[in-house]
């Protein structure tokens, strides 16, 4: 652009922008792409992702979740839905496959309404209109749950596990009732009659070594450490335990510092002084009556012969996470400075005890003050089986938990989609203008979650829809694809269950991504600025 002859930059040099129509199609192509990827490892019959990184190492899983978070995502628009994969993750543990399925099938039907030039505010008006009924109806449908009905929960985990690859041996019955009982027993009432279930209670720890059906449930904590010395006892009965974080040996200068000895006794004394100021910090600490430590720092070879020869059984360099849940377990006081140790800031347990796991030695922690904390310990015959039954855990806790504090569930098996979309069909009659369009496309994109599912199964997905509109029409509300057959049956009589939760934020999540990328019009990506190191990376034109 110029005025009188002189020209005015707005933009640095090299920044790229793409505006308007074309900015807008872009986007919604990176989503698409995005949502197409994630599409066949979808439902029971899903597919796997091998993913494998810069240094060679691969991770295979058909868990939206892990997909997205270890993709090198390149595009802005397709990085948004990264994000809300991993948003879905964190607020409800399941349904990340769906929310980007859900998203980029919304924008590819935006996509046709804008080529009748609808504007994008119309098309976003109507979607959040069809999202508001859409929830509305999800409500009235949900039927309660309770935490005492063991045979709904445990509907909710193998519905979970269908999708995964450790759902279907004969390790699904171990994990389904390791899930339960976590569940059952880390759940607090609320004054209200409700329940808060914080699944930061269940720790989870992965040994590789035996197989899936060697997984345990352990009321307390484990720690994937070992007793530090030989000479400490390896069990501890009426445990009375130090959590520290602090070291237990003398602590190093921060600047180097030099010591001149010119005479041996000196170095004598100097080592006895250290012995010395070791034997006292465990003095201290045996005199508070504790009789197991568990510190985050390290312990001095002289003051792990101190803790042995009374009778102290000591870990040392345990994780911060894991200090915290220990703390929690035994009802101790992280304590930082030996100084001002106190007897009352010791944690209490029925039994801490060093055994062997495998390969390995671990200390278990048992019988903890606190009843709502627990530990699974998986066991697998190789590592990325171990990493996947750890993922399926992860996805199946948090479906029940989801269950239990929401108090509301749904069938699956694209029941719940297909009867929610008939219902707004109804409803989207009393929709004036151009806006309708927008709501029937919302429609459609909800019809394509039971198609993607019939089609990663290999039936026929347009011929699953018909009979699917058809049933519900009948009336028969929870009509659903059977994955295995390709007919439709009764979801809830065949025990296909979700919580009502995920269905809600996959629909509130994939509908707002997708308008939050509708309503960009613009895209200014500045250029990289030139580093040192790429100036030196460069051959100069005298080297040429």
């Amino acid at each position: 652009m110029a005025v009188s002859g002189v020209p005015v930059l707005i933009l640095k040099e090299g920044t790229q922008r793409t505006y308007g129509r074309e900015a807008l199609r872009n986007n919604i192509l990176a989503a698409k792409v995005m949502a197409e990827l994630l599409k066949t490892s979808l439902g029971p019959r899903g597919l796997d992702k091998m993913l494998v990184d810069a240094f060679g190492d691969i991770v295979v899983t058909n868990d939206g979740a892990t997909i997205v978070k270890e993709m090198e995502v390149q595009h802005p628009a397709a990085k948004l839905l990264v994000e809300v994969a991993k948003a879905q993750d964190a607020e409800v543990g399941d349904g990340t496959t769906s929310v980007v399925v859900l998203a980029g099938t919304l924008l590819e039907k935006a996509e046709k309404l804008l080529d009748e030039n609808i504007h994008p505010s119309i098309i976003m008006s109507g979607y959040t209109k069809a999202l508001s009924k859409a929830l509305e109806i999800l409500d009235n449908m949900a039927i309660p749950v309770d935490i005492e009905n063991e045979a709904e929960l445990r509907k909710i985990v193998e519905t979970t596990l269908s999708s995964k690859y450790t759902g279907h041996g004969p390790e699904k019955q171990k994990i389904i009732d390791m899930v339960v009982e976590a569940i059952k027993i880390i759940a607090q009432k609320k004054p209200d009659g409700g329940y808060n279930v914080d699944l930061d209670l269940v720790k989870i720890e992965k040994k590789k070594g035996g197989s899936l059906l060697d997984s345990k449930l352990i009321r307390g904590v484990v720690l994937d450490k070992e007793v530090v010395h030989p000479g400490m006892p390896k069990r501890v009965e009426n445990a009375k335990i130090l959590v520290l974080d602090a070291p237990l040996e003398i602590q190093k200068p921060d600047i180097t510092t030099k010591i001149r000895v010119t005479d041996i006794e000196q170095l004598d004394r100097f080592l006895e002084e250290e012995t010395r100021l070791l034997k006292e910090m465990v003095e201290k600490i045996a005199a508070t009556g504790a009789n197991v430590v568990i510190t985050q720092k390290g312990i001095d070879d002289v003051a792990q012969h101190f803790l042995a020869k009374r009778g102290i059984l000591a870990v040392r360099r345990v994780k911060r996470s894991d200090i915290e849940k220990v703390a929690r377990a035994t009802g101790a006081k992280i304590v930082t400075n030996i100084d001002d140790l106190r007897p009352e800031d010791l944690g209490e347990a029925e039994l801490v005890e060093e055994r062997k796991v495998g390969e390995d030695k671990m200390v278990f922690i048992e019988g903890a003050k606190n009843p709502r904390s627990v530990t699974i310990v998986i066991r697998g015959g190789f590592e990325r089986l171990v990493e996947e039954a750890d993922r399926a855990l992860h996805d199946s806790l948090s479906a029940v938990a989801d269950a239990v504090m929401d108090g509301k569930i749904v069938a699956g098996g694209g029941a719940i989609e297909v009867e929610i979309a008939r219902r707004l069909r109804e409803w989207a009659k009393t929709i004036e203008g151009k806006e309708q369009l927008a709501v029937e496309g919302f429609i459609k994109s909800l019809e394509s979650l039971p198609q993607t599912l019939a089609f990663n199964a290999g039936h026929d997905p347009i011929e699953v829809l018909m009979k699917l509109r058809s049933a519900h029409e009948e009336g028969k509300k929870w009509a659903g694809v059977d994955i295995e057959t390709g007919e439709i049956v009764d979801m809830w009589e065949k025990g296909v269950i979700e919580p009502a939760r995920v269905k809600t934020n996959a629909f509130k999540a994939g509908t707002e991504v997708a308008s939050l990328i509708l309503r960009i019009d613009d895209v200014i990506a500045a250029k990289r600025e030139e580093t040192k190191e790429d100036k030196k990376s460069t051959p100069s034109s005298e080297e040429d």
